[in-house]
């Protein structure tokens, strides 16, 4: 797998475009972007954040390749989602978007994750269920897919490209917003 190029002189945008999971990852290893006090500007370079928080920004960079590397292995794509959802092997599509969201566009079958839902998840789901998680462009069910990670479910993946992508690559009477 070939990764996006990162370099120090980047601005956050960019960094953030190539690596949208980038925030999460910075945040979680060195409490960077996550609040008013430890934030940065989508113009700053990520050697100037590096600089403001006292961080390497060789081991920032480094760092923020192996989480995109990570995140990748957490995904799925469209058209092997809908494999794993026809091959009737019990994967279950969970959509963690806004109910607003779901009522505009949802995949047939999935369910919305209501705290309902969460928690009858937690209690009673075996954790080698197939979790198939997924959002409007992917950014918020890869968050979902480590938090269920995190609470011991070993099967889960994140919808690649979200529903906007089921729409275009599997389904498109699916409708894209």
């Amino acid at each position: 797998m070939s990764l996006p190029e990162l370099t120090k002189m980047m601005t956050m945008e960019k960094v953030l475009e190539l690596y949208p999971a980038a925030q999460r990852a910075l945040f979680q290893k060195y409490h960077i972007g996550g609040c008013s006090s430890c934030g940065f500007s989508p113009q700053d370079t990520l050697e100037t954040v590096c600089q403001n928080h006292d961080q390497n920004p060789e081991e920032v960079i480094e760092h923020l390749k192996k989480s995109y590397e990570l995140d990748e292995e957490l995904q799925i794509a469209p058209v092997q989602a809908r494999d794993r959802l026809t091959a009737g092997n019990g994967a279950r599509f969970i959509d963690v978007r806004d109910e607003h969201e779901h009522a505009l566009a949802r995949i047939e079958g999935s369910k919305l994750a209501t705290q309902e839902l969460v928690e009858e998840m937690m209690r009673s789901w075996p954790k080698d269920t197939l979790i198939i998680v997924y959002c409007h462009y992917g950014n918020r069910s890869l968050d979902a897919a480590a938090y269920l990670i995190g609470h011991g479910f070993k099967n889960v993946k994140s919808l690649k490209g979200g529903i906007d992508a089921w729409s275009r690559e599997v389904d498109p009477k699916v409708p894209r917003y």
